[in-house]
């Protein structure tokens, strides 16, 4: 998912198990997240504790988090939608817009009908019981 929708780059995954950084370094070099994460435990076990909680909390906290792939995958393929509908003729886009001419012309007149003119049936409705 990450390579497919979006460039490369340092993100904390919205998979991760703890803030997502391990995976999201993971993610980023193409790595196993099990290795990374044993790395940073032993890591704290032999330097203590304390470093190693605060450098991850602050990569955490710097860290920007994972894009959604939907934000990305609309910005990525904008161009390829283009090409898509690029080979319409202006003939094709005519007829559509003809199409769409004559439905609006068509609800138009329906909802201003003389006929059928509200204004008229309320005012009468209104005389009836009066």
């Amino acid at each position: 998912m990450t390579a497919a929708y979006y460039p490369r780059g340092l993100y904390r995954s919205r998979k991760g198990d703890i803030f997502g950084v391990c995976k999201g370094i993971a993610e980023w070099k193409d790595l196993p997240v099990g290795p990374i994460r044993l790395a940073v435990i032993l890591l704290a076990v032999f330097t203590g504790f304390a470093p190693v909680i605060v450098i991850y909390i602050l990569a955490a906290l710097v860290m920007p988090v994972e894009p959604r792939a939907s934000e990305h995958h609309s910005r990525d393929h904008a161009g390829a939608r283009y090409k898509e509908h690029a080979s319409r003729t202006v003939n094709d886009l005519k007829r559509e817009f003809d199409n769409l001419k004559a439905k609006v012309t068509g609800m138009e007149s329906t909802v201003f009908d003389s006929e059928c003119d509200t204004e008229k049936v309320w005012e009468e409705k209104f005389r009836s019981r009066s």
